[in-house]
């Protein structure tokens, strides 16, 4: 069976319904891999060309699925690998409401996804590099990476707190502290 972006596209607009579909539900067989590849700045390339129509990308991310490590594209009836660089999403603003242990933190993708960090929408910060590396889960385990400028936002935002007897520096948002770093390494 061939499978190329285009046969993906005709069976996702095929697809009848509102709002996202349920991938999670989802286990068609594997049909093999794409040469469809996610860059860390969140532009998204097929056969090495960026795919420049915004609708069409919109389109993918919506049956975008990770199993493991590893992301797919499915349909009910087809499933094919994609490479992610880093994460397959890019949070390039977010919106503050409240303050303190009522503060919550709404993100923005460039896909037009938007998330309220917390229990079901977690942050977690790494280092890659040497430069941080802010993640904030938008989907079922498809995290989006948050852009330079949003973190440095985020920064000034950040509070200290104990966490396990360790004085934390971090954020809060919807009643869930999410620490940075300890304060002691500021």
């Amino acid at each position: 069976m061939s499978v190329s972006a285009e046969s993906i596209a005709a069976a996702v607009r095929a697809a009848k319904g509102r709002g996202l579909p349920p991938v999670d539900k989802w286990y068609p067989p594997f049909c093999g891999d794409l040469d469809m590849r996610i860059a860390r700045d969140g532009t998204w390339f097929y056969l090495g060309t960026p795919i420049g129509r915004p609708q069409l990308v919109r389109l993918f991310s919506t049956v975008l699925k990770r199993e493991g490590d590893d992301y797919f594209l499915v349909t009910p009836v087809e499933k094919v690998g994609i490479t992610v660089d880093d994460a397959p999403f890019l949070a390039v603003d977010f919106d503050v409401t409240g303050t303190g242990k009522d503060q919550s933190l709404t993100f923005h993708t460039s896909l037009g996804d938007q998330c309220v960090a917390g229990p079901d929408h977690p942050l977690r910060f790494e280092t890659r590099d040497g430069e941080p590396a802010p993640y904030v889960e938008v989907r079922s385990r498809l995290d989006a990476l948050i852009d330079r400028k949003s973190f440095f936002r985020l920064v000034e935002l950040g509070v200290e707190q104990e966490v396990d007897g360790t004085v934390m520096f971090g954020l809060w948002s919807s009643g869930v502290f999410f620490p940075i770093t300890p304060a002691s390494d500021l």
